[in-house]
């Protein structure tokens, strides 16, 4: 029976699972609380259940240790903390000495690349990362990938852009009063549909693809060009422009560390070498798509 273990059992987790899940017999997702887990195990995620264990990133149980010894494939989303990444904090030893395993899919983000002044990136490109969170990221990539150098299992490192979907959107910002139509002269971001990420972590299972990926749409573009697409297609007037200057004033921490740093990230190895084709290229493809999803067919 092949066991994966999705370490962290959040928003992308839990497409892949829907859309991919079925390459595993057995499906473990770890969660904090013992509410959270009640909640998943509710649930059906590809017409398939869930088996859920709490782990706070300290003390894993003996039912978690036992699962990692049997599993075949982890899913690494956990974000790393002040003591490092969670996992091989609490689990790194039984890890290592795993005879089963053969492939770990970790996410990590683009926010380790840091500041490149609106330059083209790719994945041989300056590591430059701004504050501790994304600080906390490459060194996460890097005990990581020793773990992978060290046993011999495969570690692919996906470096996920802004993330959107379904729930997660510009369409759902607008609608909850929640988008800023930031304006900073000269600011991109990539963005990547929820389901494009679900591509990429099953591509890396496939292939037990090792290194370093790039995930990201093909069109990095100034912030507020999505709310003003998706109110577009509310039939609505988008929100004003606001001014980064002001707007920094009120918006939390790390939205606006966001603003702190910009690239554009090259994606030609995610295709390349992984075979991904993107279901949603920009976001104008993703907006629509979720959009379309929401109207009942008829």
């Amino acid at each position: 029976m092949t066991t994966l273990i999705c370490f962290g059992f959040g928003y992308c987790a839990q497409h892949w699972v829907a859309a991919c899940g079925a390459r595993f017999d057995r499906i473990v997702g770890t969660t904090r609380t013992a509410e959270s887990a009640a909640d998943h195990e509710a649930r059906r995620y590809g017409g398939r259940t869930v088996e859920m264990l709490v782990f706070d990133g300290t003390a894993p149980s003996p039912e978690l240790i036992a699962a990692v010894r049997e599993a075949d494939a982890l899913l690494i989303s956990t974000p790393p903390g002040d003591a490092g990444d969670p996992v091989l904090a609490a689990l790194g030893d039984e890890i290592a000495r795993s005879s089963a395993l053969r492939s770990v899919v970790l996410l990590s983000t683009l926010g380790v690349y840091g500041d490149h002044g609106g330059a083209w990136v790719d994945e041989t490109a300056e590591l430059r990362p701004v504050g501790e969170r994304n600080r906390a990221r490459v060194e996460a990539e890097a005990a990581w990938a020793a773990l992978g150098a060290r046993t011999g299992v495969p570690v692919a490192v996906l470096r996920l852009a802004g993330i959107y979907g379904p729930g997660q959107d510009a369409i759902a910002n607008l609608e909850r009063g929640r988008a800023w139509r930031i304006v900073k002269p000269g600011q991109v971001f990539n963005r990547i549909h929820v389901a494009d990420i679900a591509q990429a972590i099953e591509a890396a299972f496939d292939k037990r693809a090792a290194g370093v990926f790039n995930v990201a749409d093909d069109e990095p573009t100034p912030p507020g060009d999505p709310i003003v697409f998706a109110a577009g297609l509310l039939g609505r007037e988008p929100p004003p422009e606001w001014p980064f200057e002001e707007a920094v004033k009120h918006l939390p921490p790390m939205a606006a560390s966001f603003y702190a740093e910009c690239k554009r990230a090259r994606n030609d190895k995610l295709k390349r070498e992984l075979g991904v084709t993107l279901r949603h290229p920009t976001y104008r493809e993703g907006l629509k798509a979720d959009l379309a999803a929401r109207q009942p067919a008829g």
